[in-house]
């Protein structure tokens, strides 16, 4: 283990790039996946209704993925698992433009979603590793690749729809840059992280600092699948927007949200991962106040920047803070930590839905603002 350390010390910053280049191919490769989602629903003559029950066999295969991820890790070495996971990722790509009916595709998005996040797992460890060569905070800015990844697969998307090319040979392409990716980077991974080589059972029990940080991701992304499927519609309904104008309110989010993880680690290593958790807390829950006591244009894009200015550096310290656990193996730990945490995008959205139906979209919002206090809070529990 020590020797394996030594020679990544020799060339850190190739270990550094080579991780970095991964984490923007697991973003290139969903993004690409989410710019056509518009053209295939068409293609499967899909009703919102449809597409919507249709869309949750990605979490499913994500989920299912999360135990066996840490344990696959804990056994064989992230690096191992990345490789594997990252081809397979890249290949089941093109698959989903090859889909002619909805229960194809429904399959496809399962196994889609396994690998995807069995990567994002297995990438996250090795952050972790390269984290220890470095002795700082630099988790999060491998998460600002990921952000850039996905404005990158969402320009491209949008210009092979532009240009009438069919998903499938759209996603071939990808397939084949990722694979480039893999084969250029596959030599510079780390071969083993410390500690993660200590095989756990299947299902462990999260010890108290592993709940308490995915109770803060949990809350984190519960904002986060917010923003991403109700900012559009809360600038159209509440502020009242045009529907050209309406995107407005999700590009300001995500625009800080990927500024705020290229200098969160600076901020880090100057405050510490507790009073930056504290911050983040603080600017979720002021920004989406801000947006729901001023729903007019200027101040609800204002708040929307801070909330995407808290929670960017949320989920990357966690999972940082979750890698160094001295009780779990770190790929077991991250898995731990992300099956809590990916609740959030599958109850968030929902949730949103039943309050505004019930209330409005404006109460909605407020709710989720207590998700927002609650990361601030919980912060404050935990010794890292």
């Amino acid at each position: 283990m020590l020797q394996d350390l030594s020679m990544v010390m020799v060339n850190k910053r190739a270990t550094r790039i080579a991780v970095s280049a991964l984490f923007f191919l697991t973003g290139l490769c969903f993004a690409s996946w989410a710019s056509r989602i518009s053209d295939i629903q068409q293609t499967l003559h899909l009703n919102d209704a449809g597409l919507g029950s249709l869309l949750l066999a990605l979490p499913v295969g994500s989920l299912i993925s999360l135990p066996v991820s840490g344990v696959l890790i804990s056994r064989y070495g992230s690096r191992q698992v990345l490789l594997v996971a990252a081809v397979a990722y890249a290949a089941v790509l093109p698959t989903l433009g090859l889909a002619t009916t909805s229960w194809e595709l429904s399959i496809f998005l399962v196994f889609f979603g396994f690998c995807g996040n069995m990567a994002n797992v297995a990438v996250n460890t090795q952050a972790v590793g390269v984290e220890a060569i470095y002795s700082r905070s630099i988790m999060a800015s491998f998460h600002g690749l990921w952000s850039v990844a996905g404005f990158t697969g969402a320009s491209f998307g949008g210009w092979m729809s532009g240009l009438h090319l069919a998903p499938v040979y759209h996603f071939l392409i990808v397939a084949v840059v990722s694979w480039i990716i893999i084969l250029l980077t596959m030599n510079r991974l780390i071969t083993r992280v410390p500690n993660e080589n200590n095989a756990p059972a299947l299902f462990a029990r999260p010890d108290n600092l592993l709940l308490v940080l995915g109770i803060i991701a949990l809350c984190s992304m519960i904002c986060e699948g917010t923003m991403f499927d109700w900012s559009v519609i809360y600038f159209r309904r509440v502020i009242g927007l045009s529907d050209r104008l309406s995107g407005f309110g999700l590009v300001t989010f995500m625009s800080t949200m990927a500024a705020g993880r290229f200098v969160a680690d600076y901020l880090t290593t100057k405050f510490g991962v507790k009073k930056m958790l504290l911050g983040s807390g603080f600017l979720t829950a002021s920004g989406l106040l801000v947006a729901v006591i001023f729903p007019y244009f200027l101040s609800a894009a204002f708040g929307f920047m801070l909330v995407g200015a808290g929670v960017s550096a949320v989920v990357p310290l966690v999972y940082s803070a979750a890698g160094k656990s001295k009780t779990v193996p770190p790929g077991m730990a991250i898995a731990t930590v992300s099956t809590i945490g990916f609740l959030g995008f599958l109850c968030g959205p929902p949730l949103i839905g039943f309050v505004a139906q019930a209330t409005s979209l404006g109460i909605a919002f407020s709710m989720i603002a207590v998700m927002g206090a609650a990361i601030a809070v919980m912060s404050s529990r935990i010794k890292v």
